[in-house]
């Protein structure tokens, strides 16, 4: 199992105290050492898996397509009135991603960066109807040639850290890692009106593999 760059320090770190805590419990109650040890290592495996990231390559390479920039559940799919680039009507797609889901977010479509903002935020929980507005988030819109399509990451009340890798300007590619989102939250697509969706209220999606739109 791959695990991404953004787990590293934080795998390291977490398995240091561990130890630390395990030799600790072997020193003064060692009656405890195997309760103390099974604990730890159930612990250290759940936050292992949070950074893990399988490969993924998408099915078709076709910019006509969006595909789903995380992995999780759809939680809304509605015409929304996008305030920050727009300024106008497009269709939302938001994807929550629990705990358990891959954090990895990734590329619907190529093309270049337009727009880019990181907004330090709360931390409201993500479903909260605010949440898009007031918690930490970024804000991304990809140029396809075509269309413009908007990413908002969105951190929630586990999510204390959201990284992107991308700037204004850049050119990125459909599929490619385009950010992380420590400990789940959402990710949020504002696409076209004339956008045909594809998934459902409901429906889990996966990133790189699940189309979310036909543009």
């Amino acid at each position: 199992m791959k695990i991404h760059k953004e787990g590293h320090k934080i795998l390291i770190t977490f398995l240091i105290v561990l130890a630390v805590v395990n030799f600790l419990i072997y020193w003064y109650f060692p009656i405890y050492l195997k309760l103390s040890s099974i604990a730890s290592g159930v612990l250290f495996l759940l936050v292992l898996q949070f950074f893990r990231n399988p490969r993924r390559e998408i099915m078709v390479a076709d910019n006509n397509l969006v595909y789903a920039p995380a992995d999780g559940k759809i939680v809304v799919i509605e015409q929304a009135h996008e305030g920050e680039y727009f300024d106008d009507k497009r269709l939302q797609v938001s994807i929550f991603m629990s705990p358990t889901n891959v954090h990895v977010n990734r590329n619907p479509v190529s093309g270049t960066v337009n727009y880019f903002r990181y907004h330090p935020g709360k931390y409201l929980v993500a479903w909260h109807p605010k949440s898009s507005s007031e918690n930490e988030r970024t804000t991304l819109v990809i140029d396809s040639g075509e269309d413009e399509v908007l990413l908002r990451q969105i951190a929630g009340a586990m999510a204390k850290r959201i990284v992107a890798y991308v700037n204004e300007g850049d050119q990125v590619h459909q599929g490619k890692d385009f950010g992380f989102i420590k400990f789940g939250s959402r990710v949020d697509l504002y696409l076209p009106l004339d956008a045909k969706i594809e998934v459902t209220m409901g429906q889990k999606v996966k990133g790189n593999k699940t189309v979310i739109a036909r543009l």
